[in-house]
């Protein structure tokens, strides 16, 4: 026989491990989902019809097996490295590969592609996947997750997933600063506005899709770029001011529509993940983080290589990328994108943890 007291015992046992497990299942993240440019694309760009790749050498060459995925990159991305932290792959897929499956896509799945932003035209430059095309797609995993999984569990993964976007530089360097459209409808601070509100109806439409927790990344300052550096007519191999100032109002007019989502959408938590200052400090203090080389991305001569033109001029590209901030004239090297994904799991996304 149990006496009272062992039942009492035994009660407080229960309830302490329910409570546990409640606290345990309520940090959970069973999938990443990521929307977005180059910076998180891991090679949707390899299946279109588009320049804008990175499936060739030397990208991918520190990743595993020295493969090129069609990451922007020599090896992983933050989203990978997030999605790792997170107990789940290594890293996250891009949903175009008709190599993985809907079972692979169930635990994390990017929709990003290289060279588009927030602004649909943006696509259209250099032929690739706009924002609403990539938010079609995720409708369309919806479907064939429901299939896979049964509406019950599919629905717990769409609710229970964190997503993340990473996207809007290019609608700077790829747009407004280089076709006449946009600057004829929109002085530069009247553009970063057009770009927030397209960011808050892209939240509100995947939130109606079943989206709970969301993370939006601020923009970097990308007029240290080494290719922004390198077209800078007034201080040549300086960091362009203007573009950076662009980037900091736009993260502050996104921050505050970030806040007004929270109130606006019951039951979502949608974070604002700072990487601007994060990528600020190793511009501005490059060897504190072990970096050798903050105005030269590694590829090539490193002052305008990007995609195709990398693989022309792989007799120049360094030797060691870890020792670069920068892998080609627009992306951040592997070791950069993981100084970035600690940082942000140290700050806005440990609420998810």
């Amino acid at each position: 026989m149990v006496s009272q007291r062992q039942h009492y015992c035994l009660l407080l046992l229960a309830v302490h491990f329910l409570a546990s497990s409640s606290t345990a299942t309520s940090g959970k993240v069973p999938a990443i989902i990521v929307f977005g440019d180059s910076t998180v694309d891991a090679g949707n760009n390899n299946f279109i019809p588009t320049i804008a790749r990175g499936n060739f050498p030397p990208y991918g060459r520190d990743f595993e097996g020295g493969v090129a995925t069609g990451r922007f990159s020599n090896g992983h991305l933050v989203t990978d490295f997030l999605s790792e932290a997170f107990g789940l792959k290594p890293s996250v897929p891009a949903y175009l590969d008709t190599s993985f499956t809907i079972d692979q896509f169930a635990s994390g799945v990017t929709f990003a592609s290289g060279g588009t932003g927030l602004d649909d035209l943006t696509a259209e430059i250099p032929s690739v996947i706009s924002l609403s095309q990539q938010l079609e797609y995720f409708k369309e995993y919806k479907e064939k997750l429901k299939e896979a999984k049964g509406e019950s569990l599919a629905n717990e993964i769409i609710a229970e997933a964190l997503y993340i976007f990473s996207i809007g530089t290019n609608d700077f360097i790829v747009n407004y600063f280089v076709l006449p459209v946009r600057p004829a409808q929109y002085t530069a601070q009247e553009y970063v506005t057009y770009l927030v509100g397209l960011a808050d109806a892209a939240i509100r439409d995947l939130y109606d899709l079943g989206a709970r927790k969301i993370s939006f990344s601020s923009l970097a300052p990308f007029g240290c770029i080494p290719s922004a550096r390198t077209l800078n007519h007034d201080e040549p191999g300086e960091c362009n001011e203007e573009y950076n100032q662009l980037a900091r109002r736009f993260n502050a007019e996104l921050l505050d529509a970030l806040r007004k989502l929270n109130g606006d959408l019951a039951g979502a938590l949608v974070v604002y993940t700072e990487t601007y200052s994060v990528v600020d400090s190793i511009v501005a203090n490059p060897s504190e983080y072990g970096f050798e080389n903050v105005e030269q991305g590694c590829c090539g001569t490193g002052l305008i290589e990007t995609s195709v033109l990398c693989g022309i001029d792989q007799a120049f590209t360094c030797q060691d990328a870890n020792r670069y901030v920068f892998f080609d004239s627009v992306h951040p090297s592997e070791e950069t994108y993981k100084i970035v994904a600690n940082e942000t799991l140290k700050t806005a996304l440990q609420v998810f943890l």
